[in-house]
């Protein structure tokens, strides 16, 4: 080669590598070659993102020894958390072994999993911790990476985990960037469920709105006002009324959901408790006159004056005996406290633990121009019991049949969506106002015949969490499918829908893996050599014919 080319060459080169390089650093594109496209963000994560404007630091407790299985979620966490750091250089993140500081980590909520493990063909048990703590402008949030929702195998299980991995993170960062702009109303003056039983959903709630009471009582002297002042929030609950509602009350009302105002309602159109039967071993449950029928008919739904029993269904504490002086106690089925487990895909539902209901009554949804999703739906083998009738705790020892439990699945919960029509269209008007329409706007509600689906329990006076049974310690998803519905019907920037994220994880099958393991052993043992061999063989060969000639 000419020297002289040479020397003009290799600086030429150096001169290219070097732009190069600063094209590279400058200008740089991520490209997601995945069928599922699982490491590309949602629009809404990318908003969120980009508004981060102060460091975020993301402690990940995900490191150190703990079952192969679960390294996929330390993978698909760190190719995230790489996705966020690419987007915003504002967010740092780093992996931590957990293992010198548990008891920390579960002061500050970080509870541990325990996992099965199966290795060589035995199963074993693991702890780890499984979530990540982010910290910004002084404040955290922890975010589980873990999903701990009703799921038939532990595989199910992670590709749970995985799938709402943008969701949890998405939605921490939000709580924590953002300001609390939205108003919720607790309505009150209609004998709803006191504050004490509100607490545990009502904490969790004002981590992402206001909230504030809200009392119809003043409709009677100044219904305009009233009106006015209910229009100033963006979303009401009615939690478990239990006296009449007035004319003026329900045109209020009206007129709220007709100009935009969203609406939680969670009715009880019976009156059926369990205090009333551990008191007296029977009850009889009658019908509650809410006068509400005919405005949540005209929205398209009818909640029917029955209660249901489910073969699916939770379970009561009663005594059972006496050792001694101390009184035994026996968990029972109790068919009236139907366990629903959701098979839908709507973001509100999906992915979560079973939710509880107590002494639910059947809905109806009715022919019109609003689009009805089903949210919550019994198991098929159920029972509808016409109200009034008496209940006994003596219904324990009585054995559920198929062929009794006949009345198939059964609507206990069911989201409206549409430009809603005034029930009073065609009606005199309880009172003048100048917010009156007779049709609004795209709008939606979400209707629950349970009132006791956002009660919390109370034991010697204090409340306790909603999501755990006090007896048995079983979680329950009636929190996270309550916040979930209230997210949907604000529109939170949208990133509830990531909830419906699905993705295709292929998992090892360890019982397969296990029995073909000595073959695999050996193949990967004997293969190498071959081709090493092989290797040898044809370079001597080649080498030989190459000095012959």
């Amino acid at each position: 080669m000419n020297i002289k080319n040479l020397y003009i060459k290799i600086p030429l080169l150096i001169i290219i590598l070097f732009v190069l390089n600063i094209l590279g650093s400058s200008f740089h594109k991520r490209l997601d070659l995945t069928k599922d496209k699982r490491y590309t963000l949602s629009n809404q994560t990318i908003d969120i993102v980009n508004n981060i404007d102060n460091p975020i630091i993301i402690k990940v407790y995900l490191q150190g020894d703990f079952p192969a299985e679960f390294k996929r979620i330390q993978l698909e966490t760190n190719q995230f958390l790489e996705e966020l750091s690419a987007l915003n250089s504002n967010i740092k993140f780093r992996f931590i072994d957990p293992t010198n500081n548990t008891q920390e980590l579960i002061k500050k909520g970080l509870q541990p999993s325990r996992l099965s493990v199966q290795e060589n063909g035995k199963t074993s048990e693991a702890i780890i911790f499984p979530w990540a703590r982010i910290n910004y402008k002084g404040k955290s949030k922890n975010v589980s990476l873990l999903n701990s929702s009703f799921a038939p195998t532990q595989e199910i299980q992670l590709q749970n985990s995985v799938e709402s991995l943008e969701y949890e993170f998405a939605n921490a960062l939000l709580q924590l960037t953002s300001e609390k702009s939205k108003k919720i109303a607790i309505l009150k003056g209609n004998g709803e469920l006191n504050d004490i039983h509100l607490f545990s959903f009502l904490k969790k709630l004002g981590e992402h709105y206001k909230l504030a009471e809200f009392t119809l009582d003043s409709v009677d002297s100044n219904p305009q006002k009233t009106l006015n002042d209910l229009s100033q929030y963006d979303l009401s609950i009615i939690a478990k009324p239990t006296s009449r509602f007035s004319e003026k009350e329900k045109f209020t009302l009206d007129q709220y959901i007709i100009n935009g105002g969203k609406t939680l309602w969670l009715i009880d159109n019976v009156y059926a408790e369990l205090d009333s039967l551990m008191k007296n071993g029977k009850s009889m449950t009658f019908n509650r006159d809410l006068n509400l029928t005919d405005l949540l008919f005209n929205y398209g739904v009818r909640i029917n004056y029955n209660i249901t029993k489910d073969i699916y269904s939770s379970s009561i504490r009663l005594a059972s005996g006496n050792i001694g002086n101390q009184t035994q106690y026996e968990d029972f089925l109790w068919h009236y406290y139907p366990i629903i487990i959701s098979d839908n895909n709507h973001p509100i539902s999906t992915n979560l633990d079973p939710v509880l209901l107590k002494f639910p009554s059947s809905i109806d949804t009715l022919q019109n121009d609003i689009f009805k999703t089903i949210l919550l739906q019994s198991s098929p083998f159920t029972k509808l019991m016409g109200t009034p009738v008496n209940i006994s705790l003596n219904e324990i020892s009585n054995k559920p049949t198929e062929q009794d439990y006949n009345n198939g699945h059964q609507i206990f919960g069911v989201l409206l969506e549409g430009e809603f029509k005034s029930a009073y269209s065609n009606r005199v008007k309880p009172f003048e106002t100048n917010f009156y329409k007779e049709k609004g706007i795209k709008n939606k509600m979400v209707i629950i015949s349970d009132g006791d689906i956002i009660a919390n329990e109370i034991y010697k006076g204090d409340p306790l969490p909603l999501d755990i049974d006090k007896w048995t310690n079983q979680p329950y998803g009636n929190s996270s499918l309550l916040l979930n519905t209230i997210h949907y019907l604000l529109n939170d920037s949208g990133i509830l829908k990531l909830r419906s994220k699905n993705l295709q994880i292929q998992f090892l099958d360890k019982e397969k893996a296990y029995q073909e393991k000595n073959y695999w052993q050996i193949f990967n043992l004997i293969l190498p050599l071959i081709i090493l061999g092989s290797f040898g063989l044809i370079f001597n060969y080649y080498r030989k014919r190459k000095y012959s000639s």
